[in-house]
């Protein structure tokens, strides 16, 4: 019924090397992959307490900056912190794997179209659930904050953080639709693959603020979710664009937290949560929430029996 399922552009890729590691010892190695990579940020870190220093709660001060200057910052973090994902990925699959070339899922026929296709689709999908939490009347305007990280004045700032939410993005996709998922469908069942990367993917955001028991659900939901749409277009272009711009949507256009964070660069528009935890995703965000869990379901749904162009009757 899915021959996608079974045989694969993302298998073939995986199996181009002469070996596959079993299950127990790829997902702790996808862990220390995302730890390592996270570790190239430091520079980063360092060079905004020495410009900024810290503010009272703790943090890097960056309050009285501009949109334009924060943004920047987050970028530089997403990017110092994810991009690194990249080159342990090539060195992995290269030294390790023997593959002929460290391509995970990034090959040309398609790319733009996929791409394309991928940022429109991340857009309608989290502003699907936007559009439930209004229907609800569980978000409303946020009153106040800085007038210089809102709106038309925040807009540089917010496009400047796309640039490193499409790293981040990418890189996450990388790790656990372009490696993981194709090496353990490779060395055991399809089915085997795509339930413990979205397993992973799910272990993987464990440590983030106000986790809660749906956010783990949605968690996997998004990794299945992921999983299917890679696979169905044996590609990583147009999931890795959906995942950046649905990261992007969320915090800098919504101004909503992204997994229990708050996105640098200003917003676009300034959204609050006014609804039960259960529906908003309180502190964690949308996706901590039944509204992000019900599109997550739909776009399942959708990706499962979307119809390919050359398909008749």
């Amino acid at each position: 019924m899915f021959p996608w399922l079974t045989e694969n552009r993302l298998y073939q890729l995986a199996r181009s090397g002469s070996r596959l590691l079993p299950w127990f010892f790829a997902l702790p190695l996808g862990m220390a992959i995302a730890f390592l990579a996270q570790l190239g940020a430091i520079p980063v870190f360092i060079g905004m307490i020495s410009l900024y220093g810290f503010s009272e709660s703790g943090e890097v001060s960056l309050s009285s900056q501009s949109a334009l200057v924060s943004g920047g910052w987050m970028a530089l973090q997403l990017v110092f912190a994810f991009g690194g994902i990249f080159l342990l990925l090539a060195l992995w699959a290269k030294f390790y794997e023997k593959r002929p070339s460290p391509n995970l899922g990034y090959e040309k026929p398609a790319a733009l179209m996929q791409y394309l296709r991928g940022l429109a689709l991340g857009i309608a999908m989290f502003a699907g659930a936007v559009g439930i939490l209004a229907l609800f009347g569980a978000v409303a305007p946020e009153q106040g904050g800085d007038p210089s990280r809102q709106g038309i004045a925040a807009l540089g700032g917010t496009l400047i953080v796309f640039l490193g939410w499409m790293v981040q993005g990418a890189a996450e996709e990388a790790l656990a639709r372009g490696w993981m998922l194709p090496t353990l469908a490779a060395r055991y069942k399809p089915w085997v693959g795509i339930l413990l990367s979205s397993l992973f993917f799910a272990v993987l955001h464990g440590l983030n603020p106000n986790l809660s028991l749906i956010a783990l659900l949605n968690l996997f939901l998004f990794g299945l979710f992921a999983a299917f749409y890679a696979l169905r277009e044996g590609s990583l272009w147009g999931i890795s664009a959906l995942h950046s711009v649905w990261n992007w949507v969320q915090g800098n256009f919504f101004g909503l937290q992204v997994s229990g964070t708050e996105a640098g660069g200003g917003m676009l528009l300034n959204l609050q949560e006014t609804g039960a935890d259960w529906l908003t995703g309180g502190g964690f965000g949308p996706e901590g929430g039944l509204a992000v869990t019900l599109m997550l379901l739909l776009g399942i749904f959708v990706t499962l029996l979307w119809r390919e162009p050359t398909q008749t009757g």
